[in-house]
């Protein structure tokens, strides 16, 4: 038996597992310390090396019930080792060693043959003799720290008689997905304008254009990642649509969902002096906004409109967003939400989502959750169902909202999402605007959002006009998206604010309507705090 310890940098890891090697004439078996005792947390892997042909058995406890195993006939005896003059002691025992190159990392493999058998603490090296050290890129090693000439081998070390073998892809993405906790929302749920649009599991609002499930979520530990993501098709549509995953705030008398079922209008309204109404869009004493999770845009027609072929370039089949949106873990941890998807658009066929939120063990079990209060949120995702869309800032006061603290805040942050809209030359989709923000009368925060990188996306992009200047329509830069992106929020640092009201307000200078022409901005904050 040989027991290996890792370092970096020639410091060995704190709290670390031991590696554990046993090895005789017809079998390799790598595991460690804390499996071997039963004190292992699932999932956790056991390598087995049969001889003398090389069968490389890898074997994942997933739970105290399921196992998964798959075999390797070839990954042992395929390595292409480059072996060399050079020697050193290892534990007293004379090692070689052999070079090799995996995934652009360097490997060095320090072997001996005075063992007389075969072994090692990785699958690298395992024909050379007994791997007694690897080194990855000159400064991360597994080293022997002990070695033990046993009578016998462990009884535990056999592998189990009866195994669930599955392919070596299957076996990677079992074992992966095993590490965290998957919450399925949506399953190729299709958004789409239809006057047959019904509810079913899924609730279905403005004519099928807002999808919406309640969903289950459970206790989030304290420093794990959360991310969303979503995974969409056309169907049908052909054109850049706003998108948004929110979730609906139950924690106030009135709710985003109230108006989604009884009318928009039911919502408090927000009037600045314009002439318009705007409903739901910002937080009183008795309503909370939709909290947005995620904000994305759709490309121009992928997948449904792949067929519009252009020399040398091949369309991806779907889109992918994800975002990490760990800091709105308090909304999830161990609660029953609404969530909901939308994709502004007026075609029967539409668009295809799937949409998941994954959980995933964190390195910072002293970091806590932030406490979230939504203030606003003017993209309309009733759009269809009558939401005016956020034109509000085509006066000098913008977008105001008054809140109301029950406590003092420290370290607060506003977490700011913006995007510009008016798709012709003049709107503001296509002209940079400054966003200025204002608490309680005071400048606190101005940028410009812009995003001069769409061209990157343009293999997403089928449907996307080209112009007589050699550019596509998903070339162009925009007011902080792209077609086929997610716009990420920006973080503005606030400090401490004491218990009692307090005002926000965003000023943007919006352009002119033209026409029908008319530009809009869908903008969302939510204070995050201690």
């Amino acid at each position: 038996m040989v027991e290996y310890q890792r370092s970096n940098n020639d410091k060995i890891i704190e709290s670390q597992d031991p590696t554990l090697v046993y090895a005789d004439a017809d079998q390799t078996t790598i595991t460690s310390r804390n499996i071997l005792n039963g004190e292992a947390k699932t999932p956790y892997e056991i390598f087995v090396i049969k001889r003398p042909s090389n069968a490389y058995f890898k074997l994942t406890q997933i739970n105290a019930k399921q196992q998964i195993a798959t075999i390797d006939s070839n990954a042992i005896n395929k390595q292409q080792l480059e072996l060399t003059k050079e020697t050193k002691k290892i534990l007293g025992y004379t090692c070689f060693k052999a070079k090799t190159t995996v995934n652009s990392n360097s490997i060095e493999i320090w072997y001996t043959t005075e063992l007389n058998v075969k072994g090692g603490p990785t699958d690298l090296g395992q024909d050379l003799g007994f791997v007694l050290e690897v080194i990855r890129n000159g400064n991360s090693k597994i080293t022997a720290s002990k070695i033990e000439q046993l009578k016998s081998l462990p009884k535990t070390l056999a592998l189990p008689a009866s195994l669930q073998y599955v392919d070596d892809l299957t076996y990677k993405d079992v074992l992966w997905k095993s590490r965290f906790v998957q919450v399925p929302v949506f399953d190729k749920e299709k958004i789409s304008f239809s006057d047959d649009s019904k509810s079913d599991s899924i609730l279905r609002f403005a004519n099928g254009t807002v999808i919406v499930k309640k969903v289950k979520f459970p206790k989030i530990g304290a420093g794990q990642t959360v991310f969303v993501q979503l995974t969409e098709q056309s169907k049908g549509d052909a054109y850049d649509r706003t998108g948004s995953v929110f979730i609906i705030p139950q924690d106030q008398d009135l709710s985003f969902l109230d108006g989604m079922q009884k009318g928009m209008d039911t919502l408090p309204l927000y009037d600045n002096g314009n002439g318009k109404k705007y409903q739901g869009v910002i937080r009183t004493s008795n309503y909370t906004p939709i909290l947005e999770l995620m904000r994305f845009f759709t490309p121009f027609g992928v997948s449904q409109f792949n067929y519009l072929k252009l020399k040398g370039k091949t369309w991806q089949d779907s889109v992918m967003y994800r975002q990490d949106i760990s800091e709105l873990a308090g909304a999830l941890s161990d609660q029953e939400v609404y969530i909901g998807a939308f994709i502004g658009n007026y075609d029967k066929n539409g668009h295809e989502v799937s949409l998941e939120i994954t959980v995933h063990p964190g390195f910072d079990k002293k970091q806590s959750f932030k406490k979230l209060l939504p203030i606003f949120n003017s993209t309309n995702v009733m759009e269809m169902g009558g939401q005016e869309y956020g034109t509000m800032f085509d006066n000098e006061q913008g977008l105001s909202v008054t809140f109301e603290l029950k406590e003092d805040a420290a370290n607060v942050q506003l977490r700011y999402t913006t995007t510009g809209h008016g798709g012709w030359g003049n709107g503001d989709e296509f002209v940079p605007k400054t966003n200025s923000l204002y608490l309680n009368g005071a400048p606190l925060f101005s940028y410009t959002p812009w995003r001069n990188d769409c061209g990157s996306y343009r293999l997403s992009n089928p449907a996307s006009g080209n112009f007589s200047n050699g550019l596509s329509s998903s070339d162009l830069s925009r007011s902080n998206w792209c077609p086929g992106t997610v716009t990420y929020p920006i973080f503005i640092d606030i400090g401490t604010l004491k218990a009692g009201k307090h005002t926000i307000r965003v000023q943007i200078p919006q352009g002119a309507s033209e026409g029908t022409s008319f530009s809009s901005w869908n903008v969302a904050g939510v204070l995050l705090y201690d």
